[in-house]
């Protein structure tokens, strides 16, 4: 950090981490952990041309997205760092802006209702034809 005075004699932050590397930008996204058919991510602060999975510059929450034993996906953030870093001129990855917007700190993207009307409705449909499947066995019964 650069100590440089204000008008308030206050330190103004300025992210040295953003100007000591060249060759890309920050993203904000999943670093995949766990272990074989148990995914962990961690949500993190990272320069985009680091691999997925390598070297990033701070943690900033967790996602568990197997449901645990009251069928929850676990999700963890640091608000405040998420604040810093997109203030800093960071970009968050897809699935990061979906939880994002979920969670209530971005609005949900379009597309996030979409495959939630989808996903609702392809569900009616199926239930529509048990139902019809069981009435005709029981037709076929009497």
């Amino acid at each position: 950090f650069v100590n440089t005075p204000d008008s308030d004699n206050q330190l103004v932050r300025t992210s040295f981490l953003l100007k000591k590397y060249h060759g890309g930008h920050v993203v904000i996204r999943l670093a995949l952990g766990g272990a074989t058919n148990r995914p962990f991510y961690r949500i993190v602060a990272a320069y985009n041309k680091r691999a997925r999975d390598s070297k990033y510059i701070e943690q900033l929450g967790s996602y568990d997205p197997l449901p645990n034993t009251q069928n929850e996906k676990l999700v963890a953030f640091n608000y405040e760092r998420i604040k810093y870093w997109i203030a800093c001129g960071a970009h968050t990855t897809k699935p990061v802006a979906k939880l994002l917007g979920l969670a209530g700190f971005f609005p949900l993207h379009p597309m996030t209702v979409t495959e939630a009307e989808r996903r609702q409705k392809a569900a009616l449909t199926e239930e529509v034809k048990t139902d019809s499947q069981q009435q005709v066995e029981q037709k076929e019964a009497l």
